[in-house]
């Protein structure tokens, strides 16, 4: 198997996880389960399957930033799991599947021009214009004031994933690390919630059904917390982050198809047209980052690699025809090699020590 099928398998799992993440979403408030019992499983369980690796976590916190750390609990922990809760009991799994992940580059475009007035391309400026003409559909259409609010609450936390992102380029853990570094404070404040009645929690209380437990702990704890925080980080170094990126686009598409059999929900044509504005919105600008990134590692490359001429196999003269300073002579060759001084050739061998 080579690398890039290996990465385009790994990015398959993380969408198929992504719509599940979206459609769990959507069906908490369907299910005898609350939010304060998927917050449990969905940070108690991750930390449960990787704690071999909590003692080689910890002892690389001290290479990290106390707030860096911070953002990360913050931007994809309790207060964003509550909120994208809160977002998909008033709107549709659709529109959390879209409206989340959709928004998040125009969100981290904004954040980065704000905080390191980083330049935003034309074609950037472009595609965000598409996605808030997508989310702007979405409200237009909406049935009820109640999804309207849905789709803003929705919003809110796009931005915690969009810090959540920013502050995984600023960490030096690897995916197991910054799992654990998510997780494990996370499942903390998530107990602390439901011990002080913050969180309400049937699961605790013995109200809530198994079957519920077993598919939440299957999709949240282990796809979620495990599954595709691996898969794509592998993808990520297996296809480069622009290509996983447009990958990740498809993740809303198909959690509109899989809702209709199992939430029975039908996207109406607000909903449609909304995501693909947004996709459409997220593929240009993910396209225009693949594009640079490609660009700079070509710039990168050596100006002039010789040519191997296949019967030969010893560089052709087309090589040093066309690069600059053909002139110079061939370093690579011996016959232009620096004369070793005759001082080395001269030196006394090394003593030996007695014994």
């Amino acid at each position: 198997m080579t690398r890039a099928l290996g990465g385009t398998i790994a990015m398959i799992a993380t969408i198929i996880v992504w719509a599940g993440f979206a459609l769990s979403i959507r069906g908490i408030s369907a299910s005898t389960l609350t939010v304060g019992d998927v917050a449990l499983i969905r940070f108690g369980l991750p930390v449960l399957v990787l704690s071999p690796w909590i003692a080689r976590t910890w002892r690389k916190l001290g290479d990290e930033r106390p707030l860096t750390i911070i953002v990360l609990v913050i931007g994809a922990g309790v207060p964003y799991l509550t909120i994208s809760a809160l977002g998909g009991a008033l709107t549709s799994a659709a529109l959390v599947g879209v409206v989340i992940p959709g928004c998040v580059p125009l969100f981290v475009s904004a954040l980065m021009f704000m905080a390191w007035r980083q330049r935003i391309t034309r074609s950037q400026i472009v595609a965000v214009a598409v996605i808030v003409l997508g989310v702007g559909v979405a409200i237009a259409f909406a049935p009820s004031e109640a999804t309207v609010v849905g789709i803003l609450v929705l919003l809110a936390a796009g931005v915690l994933w969009s810090i959540y992102t920013l502050a995984l380029r600023h960490t030096n853990l690897d995916p197991i690390g910054a799992a654990l570094v998510l997780c494990a404070p996370s499942f903390v404040v998530a107990l602390a919630c439901v011990a002080v009645g913050i969180l309400p929690s049937n699961m605790l209380q013995g109200d809530a059904a198994t079957q519920d437990i077993v598919t939440f702990a299957l999709v949240q704890g282990i796809g979620v917390g495990v599954v595709a925080a691996l898969c794509y980080a592998f993808a990520v170094r297996a296809l480069g982050a622009g290509t996983a990126a447009a990958f990740g686009a498809l993740s809303p598409a198909l959690t509109a198809v899989l809702a209709i059999p199992v939430l029975g929900e039908v996207p109406d044509l607000g909903t449609a047209v909304s995501l693909a504005l947004i996709v459409a919105g997220v593929l240009v600008f993910h396209d225009r980052a693949t594009r640079r990134a490609r660009a700079r590692r070509l710039h990168c490359r050596p100006r002039c690699q010789p040519q191997l001429d296949p019967a030969s196999k010893e560089p052709s003269d087309d090589a040093h025809d066309h690069a600059p300073n053909a002139s110079r002579p061939d370093l690579g060759s011996r016959q232009h090699l620096p004369e070793r001084s005759s001082r080395r050739q001269t030196r006394p061998a090394a003593r030996r020590l007695p014994g």
